[in-house]
């Protein structure tokens, strides 16, 4: 994706960034070569913000156009409101205490300079600033009383830097606009930017290393440069047109930040948030299911006062699942009275609501992958050695802990388990989605939908080999252009009122 940096005066501007071009605001604002380009990144670096500004309007019109713009409009407005200020500084309190705690005096301002500081010891504390209000140039300044507080943000235009900082800006410039991503290719193949978000010390990864490099080639060859991130870079997420998570979701959990700030910033996100939090709640998907008359396991939604009916209702064994149970964690099998009682004592512990569920043994579990409302791939795990699940975690034997699998051409599964599957993933959303469910006398029965299902090289991609990965990245591709569509069609129909 072109990047283009916008200040009001480009004769003003100071720095050699050779992977941008340097324009006017009044050239973006009036000129139609910009106007009618998809892919462009703006970096909007006017003097001035202030409503009905050029800043304001680059900022505006960028949006407008469908435009990946920093700061937004959004970003622009925050500057302008105490209340999120004060919000804010309580938010990271913790850090500006820590941060400013050898200073002396009652005043002190801060410039952040591309997400950095000339002082290393204020590195992280411009770096979460920048996080969340977005904008190239800043300037907080903080005062004490009995404790440090943000007292004003702004953006700064380029004659405000010192001198005696331009060469480290210079510097911060360079890295900030070249960033280290995979230039295996001239940028000008790419098309658009994607982070794939990871964990590099996460045990069970929801794709190991060898689907990675198979992602990031099929992202390559579907027009992305790529760049793999980390929790650390919540605060570039805007910097990108997709985001594919590939770290395990939750809501309790950064990754859902990351995918909501993605949807707030009008990127491509995959998980999306609605559907990590729909998927992670095994109470809302229950409560769906009945809704849809899902076929599923006789399940109860288990609260202090219905508990007494579990074992009538269900029988023994059963299961109890805890709401944000996941990869065969927080399930838990009881074989009589006194295990139900003493785990649901500690189970509400942590939660007022659970699932019980009667126990339906099988040899494996299906597990159907849909992406975009279609089938992308059919796995069959097999249940742990001598265990009930496919996962066993408590085994001391690390080759013990999973079952076998099998992976299968879609037209190989039964008819109704695919039918049943993307029929309740369509309930959740039109993302990427593995569905678990089971063949109990020949008939389906769902079980859950996981919004962050495995990929991984040698498993799930057995069939689909490479298929599997460029589906996933050409769906991502497909959400950006649609917006963009959308955006250039919105601009063309307000251009045709204008005239009439």
């Amino acid at each position: 994706m072109k990047k283009i940096i916008v200040v009001n005066n480009t004769k003003k501007w100071r720095f050699n960034v050779p992977e941008a071009e340097i324009i006017s605001a009044k050239d973006y604002l009036t000129n139609q070569e910009y106007s009618c380009q998809k892919n462009l990144r703006v970096f909007n670096l006017c003097k001035d913000y202030n409503y009905q500004s050029k800043g304001y309007y680059v900022s505006l019109l960028a949006e407008a156009r469908g435009h990946k713009v920093i700061p937004n409009v959004k970003s622009i407005r925050d500057f302008k409101a105490p209340a999120v200020v004060k919000i804010v500084s309580d938010e990271i309190d913790s850090l500006i205490q820590k941060s400013l705690r050898k200073l002396s005096g009652s005043e002190f301002v801060l410039s952040i300079y591309f997400g950095q500081n000339v002082s290393s010891q204020y590195l992280e504390l411009s770096q979460e600033l920048y996080r969340i209000f977005q904008a190239p140039l800043l300037r907080a300044k903080f005062i004490f009383k009995q404790k440090w507080y943000i007292q004003s943000i702004r953006p700064i235009c380029l004659n405000e830097i010192p001198d005696t900082h331009l060469s480290m800006v210079d510097q911060f410039a360079k890295e900030y606009f070249e960033k280290t991503r995979f230039f295996s290719a001239k940028a000008d193949d790419y098309l658009y930017d994607l982070a794939i978000l990871i964990n590099p010390d996460e045990k069970e990864p929801p794709s190991n290393e060898k689907a990675i490099q198979k992602f990031i080639s099929a992202a390559e060859e579907t027009g992305f440069r790529v760049e793999l991130i980390t929790q650390k870079d919540y605060h570039r997420v805007g910097e990108f047109d997709a985001l594919f998570i590939r770290e395990t979701t939750n809501v309790n959990h950064a990754t859902y930040s990351f995918a909501r700030r993605a949807q707030s910033e009008g990127i491509a996100v995959i998980d999306d948030p609605d559907s990590i939090l729909r998927c992670s709640n095994k109470v809302y998907l229950q409560e769906l299911m009945n809704v849809g008359h899902i076929p599923a396991p006789k399940t109860i939604i288990t609260h202090s006062e219905n508990r007494n009916v579990l074992a009538k209702e269900l029988g023994f064994p059963l299961i109890l699942k805890s709401p944000d149970s996941s990869f065969s964690q927080g399930v838990i099998k009881v074989k009589n009275k006194e295990e139900l009682e003493l785990e649901l004592d500690r189970m509400f512990t942590k939660s007022d609501l659970l699932i019980a569920q009667e126990f339906t043994p099988t040899d494996f579990d299906w597990r159907i992958g849909v992406l975009d409302g279609k089938p992308l791939y059919a796995c069959k795990y097999y249940m742990a050695k001598d265990h009930w699940q496919i996962y066993n975690w408590k085994s001391e034997d690390k080759n013990e802990i999973c079952g076998n699998f099998d992976c299968l051409p879609i037209e190989s599964v039964p008819h109704g388990i695919v039918k049943a599957a993307l029929r309740v993933a369509a309930m959740i959303g039109n993302g990427l989605y593995g569905v678990d469910l089971k063949e109990v006398d020949g008939n389906p029965v769902v079980i859950e939908v996981n919004d962050n299902p495995n990929i991984d090289a040698g498993i799930e991609d057995q069939v689909a080999k490479k298929k599997i990965y460029l589906a996933i990245m050409r769906s991502l591709r497909h959400r950006i252009e649609d917006r963009l569509n959308a955006a250039q069609q919105k601009i063309q129909h307000h251009e045709r009122d204008f005239f009439i």
